[in-house]
C-alpha cells in the first residue's frame, strides 16, 4: 500500500490538502519505508488547489491531511484515492492508519 500524507516540516501531517506544497510518499508492506518528498505548485493566494495534491499522487492509494473539501474528495474518488483526515507526527499519523486498515481486516 503506497501512502502519502501532507507535511509542511517532514515531521508532522500539519496542512490543509489545499495547501499542500510537500508531500511525503511512503510504501508499507509489512514495514513502513519512506519513498520520497514531492513538491507540489501551490499559489500561496488561491483556493481549491486540492486537485494539484491529488494529482501528484495519483499513484497512491491513500492521502492524508489535516483537512479537505468536498470538491477534492470527489476527485479523489475519480481517481481511486482514499483521502483520510488526521493530524500529528507523521510516524503517529501513519501508525494509526495501518493499525486501523489491519483491525478492519480481521
Amino acid at each position: 500500500m503506497r501512502l502519502a500524507v501532507v507535511s509542511s516540516d517532514g515531521e508532522n501531517v500539519d496542512l490543509h490538502l489545499g495547501k499542500g506544497k510537500s508531500v511525503y510518499v511512503y510504501d508499507y508492506d509489512d514495514d513502513l519505508s519512506f519513498v520520497e518528498m514531492r513538491t507540489v505548485e501551490i499559489a500561496e493566494d488561491s483556493k481549491h488547489q486540492g486537485g494539484k495534491v491529488i494529482k501528484a499522487c495519483s499513484d497512491c492509494d491513500v492521502l492524508i491531511a489535516v483537512q479537505y473539501g468536498f470538491k477534492s474528495k470527489i476527485k479523489a474518488e475519480n481517481v481511486d484515492l482514499k483521502l483520510v483526515m488526521d493530524e500529528g507526527p507523521i510516524d503517529e499519523v501513519l501508525n494509526r492508519y495501518i493499525d486501523h486498515v489491519n483491525f478492519m481486516r480481521n
